[in-house]
Formats: structure tokens, sequence, C-alpha cells
């Protein structure tokens, strides 16, 4: 089964003007990294991205039948949608598993989703 590991975290850590030691941003990408390769090497891997930040964003929203845009997401959080990876996992355990493993800054989520197969 496909589970979607759904990483919440504080954008600004990234952010050019960050306060945030090079070195552990450093640290956490190459932490990504070396996840990636475990979970291609265990064949759990189906694909992962980080995102660009949520000022890049565009919202289609549709109300009533009428669709319009607009810059960035709604949430007003102080986590935003970072990444995620798609893994194949025997069960929620095992995703749970992998979910667990994945860095993040010094506040951070992740949401663990099983795929609806359509």
């Amino acid at each position: 089964m496909q589970y979607l590991l759904i990483i919440y975290s504080d954008e600004t850590i990234w952010a050019p003007d960050t306060r945030t030691d090079p070195a552990v941003l450093q640290e956490i990408s190459a932490s990504h990294m070396r996840l990636a390769a475990e979970m291609q090497e265990k064949g759990a891997m189906v694909g992962g991205n980080r995102l660009k930040p949520t000022e890049t964003a565009t919202t289609v929203r549709t109300q009533g039948g009428v669709q319009s845009l607009h810059d960035g997401p709604y949430a007003e959080t102080r986590e935003q949608l970072a990444g995620y990876y798609l893994v194949e996992a025997p069960d929620l355990d095992a995703a749970i598993g992998w979910a667990k493993k994945i860095p993040g800054g010094p506040n951070y989520a992740v949401e663990v989703r099983p795929i609806h197969t359509m």
C-alpha cells in the first residue's frame, strides 16, 4: 500500500535572512538525502520533493461552481506544507516508521496518509 508522508514545518528557517545556522540546514538536507537513499535501497521510495515557499503558491478556489485564483495558501499557521515522500509500505506501522525518520528543523510535523486507490 502507498502512503503519503506530508511534511509541515516553519519555512522561515530556510529564508536567506534566517538566523538558522547554515550548518544545521546543510545537515537537514544531507539527512533527507540519506533517508531517500535508504528508502530507495529498501524499495519503499516511490517519490518525494521539497516544495518552494508558500509565497510561490497559487490557489484555485471554487465556491458555488465559480473558480477564482489567489496568491498562496490561506492557511495562517506557523507550519507550512514543506514537502512530501510517497512510500510503499506493507502497513501503517511501517509507514509511520519511515515518517519518524524524516528530518526537520527545530519544530515540524509529518502527517501519514494512506493513498486511496482509484
